[in-house]
């Protein structure tokens, strides 16, 4: 069996991890030191287009300046003649929000650590005057040993010398504090703290602090601070959140409180940075001002016009260390969770697609496929925004296909809907192996 090989510079790309509007994020191989990595994928011409290169500019420097263990970490940044590569760390654990929608809440003790950790990230992004102003669960990662890793710094600002109050309006409505929705200007460590303190809650609860169906009652209750917490809440946690979800700035609570706050410092150990690095700005330089003597070289070998193979590192970094029976049997994973899923079918690639194709059209959702690619498009629940997924076949095995799943647009929670009822109407080509696979057995097969 031959695989597909792309190659950027030193990086072997593998398959598709995420997909926005202005970008694609794949897993990659270094093939120097075999590190897995996650690389975010741009077209210079889309970047252009739609006048985004200051942003983008400002999205790399400030990943290059908040390194620290809770931070998604930014490698080095490449660029062919019509490309942009970011290289990242890969956290292979999820995001935070599957875990809340696989559990429903999380108890006081495990969110007190994701918080604990939350805070220590955002302290250090502040102390080097960065404000991510777009914190929310579906921005927080989990790694290998379920330890957080703040991600999307897209809508971070560095106020300028001498600029105290930040003005422009940004973030996720639900978790945007009152004073950024005035319009007056704001403290972006203020509104921070707020963002923070809506996903403490959110932790804890299962659901948000102010969710109405439409804008103006979701802003009314949000500049009022139109809340009531749970009664499984301790009061020490309460009395925390009401100091933190203030719609007084000035009166709301500091880092340095929630730090010396009781119930924060319960069984808090402190996440610290390394000593502080040499942050080099030059490739993000040479990557916007067309130096080409710095240009990657892309390579890409196509065997055939079937679906992509999937080689053997790409199925290690896709699974929980080798235990790859939870791609095998949705019973056995908390994949369906996640805005990211997948199934297994030992059905013809073409056929798969088909079966797909006729539950979106039944789904009332607009098909797209090309190259064993489906895109699916629709109207989201509340009629405004767009929701839109991509489905991507692979073979693993001999007759054997990987069906990715992701969702590119739209809510996550409407995610979790749609997957279910796309799995109820392909149900006849999803296998399940009636005993499960030994990983290595497994291993073998995907390595001849």
């Amino acid at each position: 069996m031959k695989a597909v090989k792309r190659k950027v510079g030193k990086y072997e790309l593998g398959r598709t991890i995420g997909e926005g509007t202005f970008a694609k994020v794949k897993i990659a191989q270094n093939i120097e030191t075999n590190e897995s990595v996650a690389i975010k994928v741009m077209a210079k011409s889309t970047i252009l287009r739609h006048k985004m290169v200051d942003q983008i500019k400002r999205e790399i420097s400030i990943m290059k300046i908040v390194r620290h263990p809770c931070i998604v970490r930014l490698h080095e940044v490449l660029a062919s003649q019509t490309k942009i590569y970011i290289v990242l760390e890969l956290v292979s654990g999820g995001e935070l929000f599957d875990r809340i929608v696989d559990q429903r809440r999380l108890s006081e003790s495990e969110s007190r650590r994701y918080f604990q950790q939350l805070i220590d990230a955002v302290s250090h992004c502040h102390g080097k005057g960065v404000y991510h102003r777009d914190l929310k669960p579906e921005n927080l990662l989990l790694d290998s040993e379920a330890n957080l890793k703040v991600l999307d710094f897209g809508l971070s600002a560095l106020p300028k010398q001498g600029v105290e109050l930040l003005h422009t309006t940004c973030g996720t409505p639900n978790y945007v504090a009152p004073e950024v929705l005035s319009g007056r200007g704001y403290d972006g460590a203020a509104a921070d703290l707020w963002s923070c303190g809506i996903i403490l809650y959110v932790l804890m609860a299962g659901y948000l602090p102010f969710d109405e169906t439409d804008l103006p009652s979701l802003y009314s209750k949000i500049n009022t601070a139109q809340f009531s917490c749970p009664y499984w809440f301790s009061p020490a946690a309460t009395s925390l959140i009401h100091k933190i979800l203030d719609p007084n700035p000035v009166t709301r609570i500091k880092i340095e409180g929630i730090k010396r706050d009781p119930w924060f410092q319960k069984n808090y150990v402190p996440i610290t940075p390394r000593a502080d690095e040499v942050v080099n700005l030059d490739d993000i330089s040479a990557v916007f001002d067309d130096i080409q003597d710095k240009f990657v070289n892309e390579e890409s070998h196509n065997t055939d016009d079937g679906p992509l193979i999937m080689n053997a590192f790409e199925m290690i970094t896709l699974s929980q260390g080798l235990n790859l029976s939870a791609l095998f049997d949705r019973r056995q994973s908390q994949d369906y969770v996640k805005r990211q899923t997948r199934f297994v079918s030992r059905e013809p690639a073409k056929v798969i697609i088909s079966a797909i194709e006729a539950a979106a059209e039944s789904l009332g959702l607009k098909v797209h496929t090309r190259n064993y690619k489906t895109r699916l498009e629709g109207l989201s629940a509340n009629r405004v925004s767009q929701f839109a997924v991509v489905l991507e076949v692979f073979e693993v095995a001999p007759s054997l296909f990987m069906v990715d799943v992701r969702k590119v647009a739209g809510d996550t929670l409407e995610y979790h809907k749609f997957y279910k009822h796309l799995c109820e109407r392909i149900e006849h080509i999803i296998w399940r192996p009636k005993v499960s696979m030994p990983s290595s057995t497994l291993f073998q097969t995907m390595t001849c």
